[in-house]
């Protein structure tokens, strides 16, 4: 079963879906800034586009270009800068 998402006034939007009993969600980030907080540990790739990441507690931001991926503990969370579209496979670990 798939299921649309939406946050940020519609400025990011996924679709999840389970796979081999895993959760996953695809989907875009639009131009802009935005926090997200995380219940389980995620594992985030860049499938286009780039994406600039900052995890609570941290001062830097870091760029992950599309083919690469960031991982972020449960129970925290992480800002995301976009400065055009990009889109982004989620995975729940």
């Amino acid at each position: 079963m798939l299921k649309h998402n939406s946050y940020f006034n519609g400025n990011v939007q996924s679709v999840g879906f389970e796979r081999h009993g895993r959760r996953q969600t695809v989907g875009v980030i639009d131009t802009g800034e935005f926090h997200f907080s995380t219940d389980a540990p995620e594992r985030m790739t860049v499938v286009a586009g780039e994406l600039a990441i900052r995890v609570d507690g941290s001062t830097e931001w870091r760029a992950y270009p599309a083919g690469t991926s960031f991982e972020v503990a449960g129970k925290s969370g992480f800002d995301v800068r976009a400065t055009q579209p990009a889109g982004y496979l989620c995975e729940f670990l």
